[in-house]
């Protein structure tokens, strides 16, 4: 007789218990008992998440909804807390579209003193 043998004995004690059945059921049976459970879990929590991510993106829509009121009064953003309209916008894009963009020079910034320039 070999030393270990193939089959480990398991008293009867042992074998009636829950967990030693379902040891047993699980090698002959491995998708209903563990495949099965393991999808339905799965499916059932995508189910109970769904009112989660629902409120998630009924929270953003809210933002965005409240934004679009502020674009309806004519009101983009603030700057230096003043109030910036449209109109004042398109102005100033029409200011600086007018300005001369080919003729310019460039200029070297002055340096703080032991700050290396950058010149070779």
């Amino acid at each position: 007789m070999p030393t270990f043998p193939a089959r480990p004995f398991r008293s009867s004690r042992t074998t009636r218990t829950l967990g030693a059945r379902y040891r047993s059921l699980l090698a002959r049976h491995p998708f209903v008992l563990f495949g099965l459970p393991f999808l339905a879990t799965i499916v059932a929590g995508s189910f109970f998440l769904t009112p989660a991510t629902a409120i998630r993106y009924e929270k953003h829509d809210r933002k965005v909804r409240r934004l679009s009121e502020d674009e309806r009064l004519g009101i983009h953003a603030r700057e230096g807390g003043r109030r910036v309209s449209a109109e004042s916008v398109a102005e100033e894009y029409y200011r600086l579209a007018a300005k001369d963009l080919d003729d310019w020079e460039q200029k070297r910034v002055k340096r703080l003193p032991g700050e290396h320039d950058g010149i070779l």
